[in-house]
């Protein structure tokens, strides 16, 4: 068993910037943000295999969010930029139990864990 804890949603100016984390309590092979908003599917915007360091982005994200982690620490971080109100949302941290692809790690469905969730909204 995984516990995620994310932290570092808020709200901010359209344009602006925030930084999540999310600390885990034990290992992984991948893991992502994903992201929910009312009447929206969730959305995978960005995963990190710790083998390997590759990385996955959405492109509705790509060139403003940047995942990166800390293996020491066991935490994984999103730097998000040029923030868009089309960006609020409540975001989750989630890891994935299993050797991930680079197909699966994409997914939503492939994640075991989730973290409870932080709420960031982006105001115009």
């Amino acid at each position: 068993q995984v516990q995620l804890v994310e932290s570092g949603g808020g709200l901010v100016q359209a344009g602006g910037s925030l930084r999540l984390s999310c600390l885990a309590s034990g290992r992984s092979y991948v893991m992502g943000w994903i992201r929910q908003s009312p009447g929206n599917a969730r959305e995978l915007v960005a995963a990190i295999r710790w083998s390997g360091g590759s990385t996955y982005y959405a492109d509705s994200v790509k060139g403003r969010f940047t995942i990166s982690g800390d293996y020491a620490k066991n935490t994984v971080y999103l730097q998000m930029n040029s923030l868009k109100p089309e960006d609020t949302a409540v975001y989750y941290c989630a890891a994935g139990s299993t050797f991930a692809t680079s197909s699966s790690m994409r997914n939503p469905t492939f994640y075991d864990y989730w973290g409870q969730g932080t709420q960031v909204t982006v105001s115009s």
